[in-house]
């Protein structure tokens, strides 16, 4: 269900109730810091949006925070948590970084796609399921590793991932 206006001028793109949650994290940085805030706010936008950030949504942010919009599109393209294309109603990101790779990352990504027969970056035809290959998740204790959403998976196994897939709703 999204939470914007897709139209009118820019500073009108954001629905009362986004602005209020938007404010909320504006207000924890001191006036003129306004910037500090982006990365909880672009989570908050891409949430509303289904689950990724059109160019419309970063430009009004930037807007709404009085940054230029340069700033606000090299964080949204810098970081993997946030997507600039549709999604699937569930996201799927693989750690395959060292850690997770020496503990059988590679076995679980080869899992992955032929179950869901999708490749990293592709979402399944029923819109149920993007997967990603991320570089790091920071919990290399639980290698090998998926973020699912915002809940992490930890020491996955072929059989962990079957149940995991198995638990999603669409």
């Amino acid at each position: 269900m999204m939470e914007m206006l897709l139209t009118g001028p820019r500073e009108e793109l954001f629905s009362n109730s986004l602005r209020e949650k938007l404010d909320i994290w504006v207000a924890k940085y001191p006036a003129g810091q306004e910037q500090s805030a982006l990365i909880p706010c672009l989570h908050i936008l891409q949430d509303a949006n289904g689950g990724w950030l059109t160019q419309a949504i970063m430009d009004a942010l930037a807007s709404y925070l009085s940054i230029p919009a340069i700033s606000v599109y090299e964080v949204a393209t810098f970081y993997t948590m946030f997507e600039l294309e549709p999604v699937g109603k569930h996201k799927i990101s693989v750690c395959t970084n060292i850690s997770c790779m020496l503990c059988g990352s590679e076995e679980i990504m080869n899992h992955l796609q032929d179950k869901l027969n999708i490749k990293p970056g592709q979402t399944t035809e029923d819109g149920l399921i993007t997967l990603k290959e991320v570089e790091c998740l920071g919990a290399c204790v639980g290698a090998p590793m998926l973020l699912l959403d915002k809940q992490y998976h930890e020491h996955l196994t072929p059989e962990k991932i079957d149940q995991i897939l198995q638990g999603l709703s669409s």
